[in-house]
């Protein structure tokens, strides 16, 4: 499929003057990857061409209000922070969100893009550290992995494959051989499929229950611990303290 048509048309395609459609910014410890447990600040932009099955963001689908980039800034600004997230949804969806990242780094923000891999990387700068997904056969959209991403990754960036099952571990493990995938990045992370009750109260006045680790979390650290492969595991860290609740 062309990247062309895995864009939304509602998002905009233009000059910086367009802005972003935003779903929410907030302010969190980051719950995965190589700065997990750190203080960041999120920036969660509307509008994704994928709809994998264990999706836990499908609110950022639609919606969202559009902002210009400077209105973002400002609202990033407001926060005690100079880590970002860019995340979604997708937001190389989004064009701008390229000169978003430019105009962060010019202003010493460190930034990493949480990216699904379908979308090309080119243009992504240098100093962002990209955490780019290889969507495994369960997601049900192992057909949409950008294989050339590949060719744009350095060891300031990640990859990552969320393991539904056996089937998908031993996908994994084969691209994790066929790519030398461990040689292209910094990391490589092996994180179980880990959804919540969605009826978990978003009231902060309550206790949010934990939820319990889910059985493939033992299972997956078992299976690489008996292959000994060279990636890391991940739990989402933000999901065992808050559960799904939105802008946590």
């Amino acid at each position: 499929m062309s990247e062309s048509l895995l864009r939304t048309a509602a998002i905009p395609v233009t000059d910086p003057e367009a802005g972003l459609r935003l779903t929410e910014i907030f302010y969190s410890l980051q719950g995965e990857a190589i700065t997990s447990g750190l203080p960041t600040i999120f920036v969660r932009l509307t509008g994704c061409p994928l709809r994998c099955v264990y999706c836990d963001t499908e609110y950022a689908f639609t919606g969202g209000e559009r902002l210009s980039l400077e209105a973002i800034i400002t609202t990033i600004k407001s926060h005690p922070c100079k880590r970002i997230c860019l995340t979604g949804g997708e937001p190389l969806a989004q064009p701008n969100a390229i000169e978003l990242m430019k105009r962060l780094l010019s202003d010493d923000y460190e930034i990493s893009l949480e990216t699904a891999g379908a979308l090309t990387v080119e243009n992504v700068p240098p100093a962002v550290s990209k955490v780019m997904d290889l969507k495994t056969p369960s997601s049900g959209e192992v057909d949409k992995n950008l294989w050339s991403n590949l060719d744009y990754l350095t060891q300031h960036d990640q990859i990552k494959f969320v393991i539904m099952n056996r089937a998908d571990y031993d996908w994994a493990k084969a691209m994790l051989t066929k790519h030398k995938l461990h040689e292209l990045v910094g990391t490589v992370w092996f994180s179980p499929m880990f959804n919540v009750a969605d009826d978990i109260s978003e009231d902060a006045s309550k206790n949010l229950p934990s939820p319990e680790v889910p059985v493939l979390a033992r299972e997956l650290a078992e299976w690489m611990l008996v292959d000994a492969l060279p990636v890391r595991f991940q739990l989402q860290l933000h999901k065992i303290i808050w559960a799904d609740a939105k802008g946590k």
